[in-house]
C-alpha cells in the first residue's frame, strides 16, 4: 500500500522549524499590543461571493487561484485567499465598525492555487493588520511605523526597504487604465502573454510585470500620478511628510500597484533583495470603499498583510535569529531502573519551582549511557541522572553536557535550588 503524502504546496512545519515561527509570531504580537491592536479570529471558509465582490472578479486570484466548491446545500464556498475581506465581513457582521474606530489584527493560513516556489505555497500564512474609522494620513503613517518598529525588533531593518505610491480613486484609475490600454495596444505584439491577457481585464496589473521586454515598453507609458485627484495627492504628500518626520526612509515608486481591486490612494510594500524574485514581505494600503462595497456603511480603512513564510526565510537568510532559539532543552533527566516514580515526582517539582526551565524526563527505560546519548541528541544543556546511592537513597548527579565542569552529586531536595542558582548566574 502506497504512503499518503501531503498535497503539493501544502507544507508541514516540523518541530525543528516551529521555534522560528513562534519567535516571529510572538514578536509581532508584542509590537501590535504596544500599538493597541486587538486580535480577531474568523473562519478559513467563506462564501465565494465575498472574495469576488472585494478582490475583483477579473483578478488572477478570483479567476485562477481560489479553492472553491459547492457544499451539500449547493452554496459556493471558498478557502480564504487573503484576510482583509474576511476581517471586514466579521467586523461588520458583529457591529464593530458602525461609528467606531477599530485597530484589529489576525493571523492564520490562506489558500491560493499557484505554482509552489521558494517562500510561496498553496497553503501559506499571513499576519494582517487593519485599522477602521480613521480618514487622516496619520493612521496611514502609523501602520507603516508599526512595520518599521517590527523590523527593528527582529533585526531586519537593514534588510528591507519601503516603497510607496498613490494610486488615486477608482475613477482616477479608470481614466488612467483607458490611457494605459491605448498606449499598450500600440505595442501589443511585443508584450508578454500575461500582459496581453490583462489588457482587456486588469491593465494596471501589467505595471507589475517582471518581464524585461514589457518593462522596456512601460518606460514610455503614461504615469498614474498624472491622473490622480488633487485630494489624494494632498493626502499622499501628508503621509510622506509624516514618514520623513519619523525618520522612516522610503522611495516613491510610480509603478507600484496592488493586485487587489479594493485599494485606493496610498499603497506600500516592504521589499527585500535577499529572497530572489519573492521580494515583497509585507504590503498594504488604504481601502476606503470596501466596507460599503460589502454592504456596510462607508468606513475609511487602511491595513497590510505580511507573509510569514517569507519572513521566516528572511530571518534565516539574514542571520537575525537569536542564538537562544537553538537551545531547545535546559535539562534532561535520565533514570536508573526502578526509579521512574521518584524521577517523575522530581520533574514535576522542578516544573512547579522553575517554570522557565525546559525539562524532559526520559520515558521508556534504557541504559543510562543510551539515555545520555538522547540528551545530547535533543540539545540539552544539562543532564540529571537519578540513581540509587550506597545507602539506598535516591541521589541525583548533575552533568553539564557542553563544558568541562565537574558533575555535582546532589540530594533530590537540593536540585531545584542548585538549578535556580545556575539560571540566575547565567
Amino acid at each position: 500500500m502506497s504512503k499518503i503524502q501531503a498535497i503539493r504546496g501544502m507544507n508541514d512545519i516540523l518541530p525543528g522549524e516551529t521555534p522560528v515561527w513562534q519567535y516571529l509570531e510572538d514578536s509581532v504580537q508584542r509590537v501590535l499590543q504596544r500599538y493597541s491592536y486587538r486580535e480577531l479570529r474568523f473562519p478559513v471558509l467563506e462564501q465565494t461571493q465575498l472574495f469576488k465582490r472585494s478582490i475583483g472578479e477579473v483578478t488572477d486570484i478570483v479567476e485562477k487561484e481560489m479553492y472553491s466548491f459547492d457544499d451539500r446545500n449547493g452554496d459556493n464556498l471558498s478557502l480564504r485567499p487573503e484576510g482583509t475581506a474576511g476581517c471586514v465581513r466579521a467586523a461588520e457582521e458583529h457591529g464593530l465598525l458602525y461609528n467606531q474606530q477599530q485597530r484589529l489584527w489576525y493571523k492564520g493560513p490562506m489558500f491560493r492555487y499557484e505554482r509552489p516556489q521558494k517562500g510561496r505555497y498553496r497553503q501559506f500564512h499571513q499576519i494582517g493588520v487593519e485599522a477602521y474609522g480613521m480618514t487622516g494620513p496619520d493612521i496611514d503613517a502609523e501602520v507603516i511605523l508599526l512595520c518599521a518598529r517590527l523590523w527593528q525588533e527582529l533585526g531586519l531593518r537593514s534588510h528591507v526597504r519601503l516603497e510607496i505610491n498613490n494610486i488615486g480613486t477608482s475613477a482616477d484609475r479608470k481614466a488612467y487604465g483607458e490611457a494605459l490600454v491605448t498606449y499598450l495596444r500600440q505595442h501589443e505584439a511585443a508584450l508578454d502573454e500575461d500582459s496581453r491577457r490583462r489588457l482587456g481585464s486588469n491593465p494596471l496589473r501589467i505595471l507589475d510585470s517582471k518581464v524585461p521586454s514589457t518593462q522596456v515598453i512601460l518606460e514610455g507609458a503614461p504615469m498614474l500620478a498624472d491622473f490622480t485627484s488633487v485630494e489624494t495627492r494632498g493626502h499622499f504628500d501628508a503621509v510622506q511628510a509624516l514618514l520623513r518626520a519619523a525618520g522612516v526612509a522610503f522611495t516613491v515608486n510610480p509603478r507600484l500597484v496592488r493586485g487587489l481591486d479594493y485599494y485606493n490612494n496610498m499603497v506600500f510594500e516592504w521589499i527585500t533583495s535577499a529572497l530572489g524574485a519573492q521580494g515583497t514581505v509585507c504590503a498594504g494600503g488604504r481601502y476606503d470603499a470596501l466596507v460599503a462595497q460589502l454592504g456596510g456603511r462607508g468606513t475609511p480603512a487602511v491595513g497590510f498583510a505580511m507573509g510569514v513564510e517569507r519572513l521566516v526565510l528572511l530571518l534565516q537568510e539574514s542571520g537575525a535569529l537569536p542564538a537562544s532559539l537553538s537551545q531547545q532543552l535546559d535539562l534532561y533527566i535520565a533514570v536508573a531502573d526502578g526509579l521512574a516514580g521518584p524521577a517523575m515526582v522530581l520533574a514535576e517539582t522542578l516544573r512547579d519551582r522553575l517554570p522557565q526551565l525546559r525539562v524532559q524526563l526520559n520515558c521508556g527505560g534504557g541504559k543510562i549511557s543510551n539515555q545520555l546519548k538522547r540528551a545530547y541528541n535533543v540539545g540539552a544543556s544539562r543532564a540529571l541522572i537519578l540513581e540509587s546511592g550506597e545507602d539506598g537513597e535516591v541521589q541525583a548527579r548533575l552533568r553539564h553536557l557542553h563544558d568541562d565542569s565537574a558533575p555535582q552529586l546532589l540530594r533530590c531536595d537540593q536540585v531545584a535550588d542548585v538549578l535556580q542558582g545556575l539560571i540566575s548566574g547565567a
